[in-house]
C-alpha cells in the first residue's frame, strides 16, 4: 500500500501550476491538481489572453482612421460591445477546455475544488471535505486585484476582472494606476471610443521602467486624447442615477486628493496584485511568508519553510509574470520528480506592456546600469514610423539601448511602438547571451524595419563616467 495517496498534489489549476503537473507526471509521477474556478489562472481566463484580445479588437479603430492616407475609403464602421464579449468568452471556454484536456492527457486527475492544506502531506477539498495525502504539494494559486486602503464608495470599484464582463461599453471611465494593467486598459477603452481618464500617485506611469519610455509613453497617450492625472488618488467614489441620460441609471463622481472630482460611467482600480495565500491553511502547516512582499516566502528551487511543500508563480510575488511561473513550475518538476536540480535564473527577463503605443523592455535601465557599473554608454533614437508618413498620425518610436561602456556588452534594450514585444522577445535572446554593442552593429539591417535602428545606432546620445570615490 503506498505512503501517500499522489506523489504530488497542486493547488492552482493556473499556467505554472498546470506545468508542474504536466511534467511531473511526464516523470511517472501520480498526480491531482485542483482549481476552484477555471483551469487556465489569471492569465487564460481574466488576464493576458482575453486582454490581448480586447487590445488588437481597439486597434482596429486606429486602422480605420490611417487607412485614408493609402487610398481606402471606408464607409462609418460600427462597434459591437456585447459581440466582442461574446466572441471573447468563446475562445476563452476553448483554451480552458484545451487546458483541462492536456493536464489529463499528461496522466495527471483534474478536481473541480478548492483545495486548503491541513498538514505537510495533507489537503483537504472543500468541495466534497475529502482528505488526500500527498508526498509533495506545490502551491500555485497565483494572486488577486488589490484595491488598496479602504475608501469611501470602493464596492463601486470594478477591477480588470469585472472588466472583462461589462454589459455595456462605458462612455466615460476613470481608472486608476499606472502600471502594466492601468495602462492597457486605458488603451483598450479609448481604442473603442471611451473618454478615459488615468489616475496615479506617483509622478509618472510605469514605474521601474526606463525613464525615457516613461515619458514617450505619457506623451504619446496624451496625444491619443487620454487624460492623465499623476500626484494624486482616487479618496471617495459617490455613485448616484441620472434620470436624464440612459446610462443603466449609473452614474459615478470620483473625488480625487487634489480637491478636484470626474463624473464617469465606471470606475476602475489597477492599482496592483496581490499574493492568494489567504485561508490555504498555510499557518497550520507552517508555511512562512515573506515579510517584504506578502507572498510565500521560498529558495532558489521554490521550497517554501516546510521541506514538502513549495510554492510558484504570482504567490510567492517574485517575478510576476505567467512566463515566469511556467518555468518555474517546469522546473520545480525537474528538480523533485526528474531528479536533476534545476534553478531559474530571475535575471534579464523580457517584459511588456500592451499599452498603445506597446512597450517591450529587457535587462538594465539607464537608473539601474548606471548604479551598477562605472561606465555606461546610451543609444537613443526616435523616429516617425513609416507607416505613418502616409496615415499622417502623429506618432513616434523610441528605441534604446543601455550598454557598458568598459566591456561594450548591452545591458538592456528598450522600445516604445508597434510591435515591440515582438521584437524585444528576439533581442532578449541576444541580451541573455551577453552579445556586445558590436555584435549588433557587425548585424547587417534588416530594411524597411524600424527594428533596423537598432543595428544601426552607431554614436553614443549620452556617455556616463562614475567617478572613483576617493
Amino acid at each position: 500500500m503506498a505512503e501517500f495517496d499522489v506523489d504530488l498534489f497542486v493547488i492552482g489549476g493556473g499556467s505554472g501550476g498546470v506545468r508542474a503537473a504536466r511534467i511531473a507526471a511526464g516523470y511517472g509521477a501520480r498526480v491531482m491538481i485542483a482549481e476552484e474556478y477555471r483551469m487556465g489562472g489569471t492569465c487564460v481566463i481574466r488576464g493576458c489572453v482575453p486582454k490581448k484580445l480586447f487590445v488588437i479588437g481597439s486597434h482596429v479603430r486606429h486602422e480605420l482612421e490611417d487607412a485614408a492616407g493609402f487610398g481606402w475609403t471606408v464607409p462609418p464602421a460600427t462597434f459591437d460591445w456585447p459581440t466582442l464579449i461574446a466572441n471573447k468568452d468563446k475562445e476563452i471556454a476553448r483554451l480552458e477546455a484545451a487546458y483541462t484536456t492536456n493536464v489529463e492527457k499528461s496522466g495527471a486527475q483534474v478536481v473541480k475544488s478548492r483545495a486548503v492544506i491541513e498538514d505537510k502531506h495533507t489537503v483537504r477539498l472543500l468541495a466534497d471535505d475529502k482528505k488526500i495525502t500527498a508526498k509533495y504539494i506545490l502551491i500555485a494559486t497565483g494572486g488577486a486585484p488589490n484595491h488598496g486602503a479602504a475608501i469611501p464608495g470602493i464596492e463601486h470599484v470594478i477591477s480588470s476582472n469585472e472588466a472583462f464582463h461589462l454589459k455595456k461599453l462605458p462612455k466615460r471611465i476613470v481608472i486608476q494606476g499606472g502600471g502594466y494593467i492601468a495602462l492597457e486598459f486605458a488603451g483598450i477603452f479609448a481604442g473603442f471610443g471611451s473618454d478615459v481618464t488615468l489616475i496615479y500617485r506617483g509622478d509618472n506611469i510605469l514605474r521601474g521602467f526606463d525613464e525615457d519610455v516613461r515619458a514617450h509613453v505619457r506623451a504619446e497617450m496624451e496625444k491619443q486624447g487620454i487624460t492623465i492625472l499623476t500626484g494624486c488618488t482616487v479618496n471617495k467614489v459617490d455613485r448616484h442615477v441620472d434620470r436624464h441620460v440612459d446610462r443603466n441609471g449609473e452614474e459615478f463622481t470620483t473625488h480625487l486628493s487634489n480637491g478636484s472630482s470626474i463624473a464617469s460611467d465606471q470606475v476602475m482600480f489597477a492599482i496592483g496584485r496581490h499574493p492568494a495565500v489567504a485561508n490555504l491553511g498555510l499557518e497550520k502547516a507552517g508555511v512562512a511568508i515573506n515579510p517584504k512582499n506578502g507572498g510565500i516566502a521560498v529558495d532558489h528551487f521554490s521550497k517554501s519553510s516546510v521541506d514538502s511543500i513549495y510554492a510558484i508563480g504570482d504567490v510567492t510575488h517574485r517575478f510576476n509574470l505567467t512566463p515566469v511561473a511556467i518555468r518555474e513550475g517546469h522546473a520545480f518538476a525537474d528538480t523533485v520528480f526528474g531528479k536533476r536540480e534545476v534553478q531559474v535564473d530571475h535575471s534579464s527577463i523580457p517584459t511588456a506592456v500592451f499599452s498603445q503605443p506597446e512597450v517591450g523592455t529587457v535587462g538594465l535601465t539607464e537608473t539601474e546600469a548606471r548604479a551598477q557599473f562605472s561606465h555606461v554608454d546610451i543609444y537613443k533614437t526616435t523616429f516617425r514610423p513609416i507607416k505613418a508618413t502616409m496615415s499622417g498620425r502623429d506618432t513616434r518610436v523610441l528605441m534604446k539601448l543601455v550598454v557598458d561602456g568598459s566591456t561594450d556588452r548591452v545591458l538592456g534594450c528598450h522600445i516604445v511602438g508597434d510591435c515591440a514585444a515582438e521584437v524585444t522577445q528576439v533581442v532578449a535572446i541576444a541580451v541573455k547571451m551577453k552579445a556586445t554593442k558590436a555584435d549588433f552593429d557587425a548585424t547587417i539591417a534588416l530594411h524597411p524595419t524600424a527594428a533596423e535602428e537598432l543595428v544601426t545606432m552607431r554614436t553614443p546620445t549620452a556617455r556616463h563616467v562614475r567617478q572613483a570615490a576617493e
